[in-house]
């Protein structure tokens, strides 16, 4: 890029502003199982091992037996999943992902990214700048998906954020071990005494309670306590939280879940007894217990008795002082970290990692109260809220190294750790939510009607206006607490109260699915408003973190071609923009999907009718001054948006990629990108690589007018005929229920949410990914291609074909754009799709997957014309040569299918057949890569 005339400077600060996010969903098109994706990737790992040439002969016949028993787990092991995941299953998934393979990645991408803007621009990359981030839809995507609801939300977030601190605390051990120098900056000189200083008063305060203490309970004894009893007395085996009376408790047992519980043996009416040993051995114990009394180990002490004759303050000083004991006579890590050492000569860097670990385990124990929905008191700085706390003794760490003259460690494991902090921050991924509009239409209804205001959903588009920006402009909150609803609505309510709690420190956006109006937007702003005034009267102060960016996703072609309208209007309504501004930094959101449009209408005319939305959204947002993110709702599969991140990218419309892109991957994709480091590390590169050439270098837009004219023509011509054959036809959707397995997709396990968003059985409310899934079983892949052929060949017989040929040439969208439907092509395969018809499909229907085929053949011939290739993949051999090669394990796979199909709709109750189409599920989705 230097060379094609771009600055250094402007290079480098292109970089360094770069924002690109990726979002993870549990989407269900990954059809094979964790397990066995584990194992896939140890036998990688083993392979890459067996290429190195300083094996011995010794090792490679190890290394053989390693890779047999790989082999053999795998064949042994059940392909299948008998159960489906539950919201909560997925997103470990996810997690799981970050573990295995992002965790590892990011630190090797940034190195490289900041290698090479060194090398050209002769400055690295800033240690805490990041141009790629990870986003998760996991447990926050609730449109349709009843199964997703407010405390799977809220669970979901917390272990997020345990993984975090799980994660950090696995790497500060490791560098407190590596980083063992003496020498270091006055600044950490004078923090590690303070840290010292603070533990040296905590130890003196504790040891003096202890005596104190010691001595009031000796006097009580001698008061109270007869010779030593002969026996146990009733109740002894309670514990002390209770009140025991002839055996029974007044008060429910503490239950404390993932804790030893040692309860304390006491008489009734008496206050809990220590030992004098106990005292004498707490009294030196550890100090780095929490302010809740939970030790750093998991021992809970016992609680508060009700009734008893001690003051609370001085029993929760016991209470403190007990399990500071255990801490003391039980973990094992004391004896496993490197001690502190007294002064003269600390050693002053792990001094300081070892609080920020201190404070990272109570931080992650305090996650696990939350999680238990146990209380959990606290003292803010004992733990971390947000990424800068844990960033700053961390910088503090390097920049000592680098002045001391140890710059080469310093850009070691602290630079990855730092990174690390700098991408993931303290929530790993946030969660997105995404609720359907119509959820929120519902809700509003229940509140306005309790209100005896009247029902908002049959009020007009102004009038929903007018009411919500008066109500967004009030400070009273809206929903009465004692307002009594449906469940479904206070799910609805109670997710936005969640938001609230959780605010944008642990959240992203909130995603609308089906937006179609302003008013869309608003309601969601008001929802969030009212939860977020009642949390806060509640707590007494406000709540953590911001308000949540409110995304519009447009997905029906109806609803694009107004996106840019609803932008327009809502940055026109002067509470929103000056929201926008005051909260947001002047920056908008919208969502653009890939699925529905498709499904709604082809995917051609689907391809351009989001080019022209894009371009709507970006001149609205740049009329109101207004920065604009573009969130890509893309799919594995073609015909949901998928491809080549790079081609994708580089062919949006010109200034839709400004230095900032949102983007989601799903499902199979999830893994085939981000499985293994290596692959990871390439994946982020590519897109980091065409959003800067798409930010500094944009794609061209159509040289002529008349190119616009010509698309709109294919687009109009390829809708017609998909529509007609896909939602006039009758026989096409009994044509479909019989050709494709879809029914029977639904024995697969792999999602959590319906196939429907109703109970209708038409295609409308099928959901997209099991519509392209059925298709891509059968070799037909019928959504990808459908209504392109009929388009082409319009344009082509009146006369067109030269100019559409040189849009191919010049114009990156068409080019991108003709070059996926031409590897669809290449996937499809007419004589498998043709025995599916044969065998399955009635007789009086056959007739209709005749005309489809010769529709496949006119898009194939058309397509080959307009690139100008003999023959279908010609420009990508290697992707020729994949299909050419999975072809012999692909066709007798679906001949088996179709076997298995005739007889299970025969006998549906075989479970055997059952397992069988399963395995046959997983082969050929395994063999066509992308499958929904």
């Amino acid at each position: 890029m230097i060379q094609g005339g771009v600055s250094p400077d402007e290079l480098y600060d292109t970089v360094c502003k770069q924002e690109v996010e990726i979002v993870l969903t549990a989407h269900p098109t990954q059809i094979n199982r964790r397990t066995l994706q584990y194992k896939h990737i140890r036998i990688a790992h083993l392979l890459d091992y067996n290429d190195r040439p300083d094996l011995t002969h010794e090792d490679r016949e190890m290394l053989i037996e390693d890779l047999v028993r790989e082999i053999t787990a795998i064949w042994q092991t059940d392909e299948l999943r008998r159960h489906k995941p539950t919201p909560v299953d997925e997103a470990r998934a996810g997690l799981n992902i970050v573990e295995q393979s992002l965790w590892k990645a990011i630190p090797h991408y940034l190195r490289r990214v900041s290698s090479a803007l060194k090398k050209h621009t002769g400055r690295p990359l800033p240690l805490t700048c990041t141009p790629i981030k990870f986003g998760s839809w996991m447990g926050g995507d609730r449109d349709g998906n009843p199964n997703v609801t407010a405390k799977v939300t809220k669970d979901v977030s917390l272990l997020s954020r345990w993984m975090a601190i799980d994660l950090y605390i696995r790497e500060v051990d490791s560098l407190r071990f590596e980083l063992s120098m003496n020498r270091c900056s006055d600044r950490l000189l004078r923090l590690a005494h303070e840290i010292l200083e603070k533990e040296t008063s905590s130890e003196d305060r504790l040891e003096s309670r202890s005596q104190s203490l010691t001595r009031s309970q000796i006097k009580l004894n001698n008061q109270q306590l007869p010779s030593l009893p002969t026996q146990l007395p009733a109740g002894a085996d309670m514990p002390s939280c209770t009140e025991c009376n002839d055996g029974d408790s007044q008060y429910p047992r503490l239950e404390l879940p993932g804790t030893d519980y040692m309860p304390l043996n006491r008489q009734e009416g008496q206050g809990p007894s220590f030992s004098d040993s106990q005292f004498q051995d707490s009294g030196r114990s550890s100090s780095k217990s929490s302010e809740n009394g939970t030790s750093s180990n998991g021992l809970q002490p016992a609680v508060t008795p009700r009734g008893s004759s001690y003051a609370s303050s001085q029993f929760h000083a016991q209470r403190k002082l007990f399990a500071e004991s255990q801490i003391g006579r039980s973990s094992f890590h004391k004896l496993l970290e490197p001690s502190l050492p007294q002064l003269p000569g600390i050693a002053p860097y792990r001094i300081v990692l070892g609080d920020v670990k201190d404070k990272l385990m109570k931080t992650r124990r305090r996650l696990e109260l939350r999680l238990e929905d146990l209380p959990c008191e606290h003292d803010f700085c004992d733990y971390y809220e947000s990424s800068d706390q844990l960033l700053e003794p961390l910088i503090l760490c390097y920049e000592s190294l680098q002045s001391c003259g140890s710059g080469v460690l310093a850009d070691g494991r602290l630079a990855d750790l730092i990174r690390r902090v700098a991408t993931f921050g303290i929530v790993l991924m946030k969660l997105d939510l995404r609720q359907e509009s119509g959820r929120h239409s519902e809700t509003l209804d229940a509140i306005t009607r309790y209100l005896d205001m009247g029902t908002y959903s049959e009020w007009d588009e102004e009038k929903r206006l007018e009411f919500l920006t008066r109500e967004l402009k009030g400070k009273r909150p809206l929903v009465p607490p004692s307002i009594e609803v449906a469940p479904d609505i206070r799910e609805v309510l109670d997710t936005f109260r969640v938001a609230a709690e959780l605010g944008s420190d642990s959240l992203g956006a909130y995603v609308i699915s089906m937006a179609s109006n302003a008013s869309d937007v608003l309601a969601v702003e008001l929802l969030q408003k009212d939860a977020r005034l009642a949390v806060s009267g509640e707590l007494g102060r406000p709540c953590l973190g911001g308000t949540l960016r409110v995304v519009p996703l447009f997905e029906t072609v109806k609803d694009l071609r107004e996106a840019g309208s609803v932008i327009r209007k809502l940055l026109s309504i002067d509470w929103y923009r000056e929201h926008i501004l005051r909260n947001h930094g002047g920056h908008q959101e919208v969502m653009v999907g890939y699925s529905d449009s498709g499904k709604d209408a082809g995917r051609f005319t689907a391809a351009w009718e989001l080019y022209k939305a894009q371009e709507d959204v970006v001149a609205a947002c740049n009329e109101y001054d207004i920065k604009v993110t573009l969130f890509h709702g893309r799919g594995g599969s073609i015909g949901r948006g998928g491809g080549p991140t790079y081609l994708a990218i580089q062919s949006q419309p010109p200034g839709s990629v400004m230095g900032t892109l949102r983007s989601t991957e799903q499902g199979e994709m999830v893994q085939a990108k981000f499985g293994l480091p290596q692959t990871a590390v390439r994946q982020l590169e590519i897109y980091t690589t065409a959003v800067l050439l798409a930010t500094l270098r944009p794609p061209l837009s159509p040289r002529e007018e008349k190119w616009r004219n010509l698309m709109e023509e294919i687009s109009k011509i390829s809708c017609q005929s998909y529509r007609n054959t896909v939602y006039e036809n009758p026989e096409f959707l009994a044509y479909f229920h019989e050709a494709t397995p879809q029914a029977e997709l639904g024995f697969l396990n792999i999602g959590s949410r319906p196939t429907r968003r109703k109970s209708s059985t038409g295609v409308g409310h099928l959901r997209a990914i099991p519509w392209v899934f059925a298709w891509t079983q059968t070799r037909f892949v019928l959504p990808a291609w459908l209504g392109v052929g009929a388009g082409l060949r319009g344009v082509c017989e009146k006369g067109h074909t030269a100019e559409l040929q040189e849009m191919y040439k010049e114009w990156p969208f068409f080019q991108s754009t003709v070059d996926l439907i031409e590897m669809v092509l290449g996937k499809a395969d007419i004589p498998i799709a043709k025995h599916y018809d044969e065998v399955l499909v009635s007789e009086s229907r056959r007739e209709l997957g005749a005309e489809l085929r010769r529709e496949l053949l006119t898009t194939e011939k058309y397509v080959l014309v307009i690139s100008g290739h003999e023959k279908l993949s010609e420009n990508n051999r290697s992707l020729r040569r994949l299909i050419e090669s999975r072809l012999p394990y692909l066709n007798p796979m679906n001949m088996l299918q179709v076997e298995i199909l005739k007889r299970l709709r025969r006998d549906d109750d075989n479970n055997k057949l059952r397992d069988a189409l399963q395995i046959t599920f997983n082969g050929i989705a395994a063999g066509m890569r992308n499958t929904g």
